[in-house]
């Protein structure tokens, strides 16, 4: 059972309606091109900026939130909390953005988390501020296992939606079989 703080962002997050859109900016070649590529250790409130263009930035635990999104909207702060919040279902999620190839990402959490340390240590990624296929993915997984969906019915219902007309997904495992 999902515990209520998680149902509360779900339901805020379908209450509001949101309207998506794909991922924009520019592209890692042209991060690169102009000068804009970087990349530094990841430390608390520091910001790294990667040559695809993402931004990173380390925070002490999945209950404090990056600076980067403190210019965004509360919608988009409410998506990120939620990502963490529901990490052990994104983690089995493809994204079918492109940023598999572009970024490296693995699955659908990456595009929000990068990691999380054994610390309790998360490195946030500002992917999923642009990215409208990213966040849509990730709300509708969420919902999916707010009302008691598997791993696996959850991961075939999005395969399912976003095969088609969107781009390749990222090289994510399949969850693990159910007992």
């Amino acid at each position: 059972m999902m515990k209520t703080g998680k149902q509360r962002f779900v339901i805020l997050l379908l209450s509001a309606g949101l309207m998506l859109s794909g991922c924009s900016g520019k592209s890692a070649q042209e991060q690169v091109e102009s000068g804009q590529a970087a990349e530094a250790p990841h430390e608390h409130g520091h910001q790294t900026q990667l040559s695809n263009g993402d931004i990173q930035e380390a925070t002490s635990s999945i209950d404090e939130l990056p600076t980067f999104l403190k210019s965004q909207t509360s919608e988009l702060q409410t998506i990120y909390a939620l990502s963490a919040q529901v990490s052990d279902v994104l983690k089995y999620i493809p994204c079918y953005c492109g940023c598999g190839d572009s970024a490296g990402h693995e699955s659908n959490l990456n595009c929000f988390i990068d990691e999380i340390q054994e610390d309790g240590t998360v490195v946030w990624d500002d992917h999923g501020t642009r990215c409208g296929v990213c966040l849509d993915i990730a709300v509708e997984s969420a919902k999916m296992s707010s009302e008691g969906m598997s791993l696996t019915d959850i991961r075939n219902a999005i395969d399912e939606k976003y095969s088609t007309g969107y781009a390749k997904p990222t090289p994510t495992p399949m969850p693990p079989a159910e007992s």
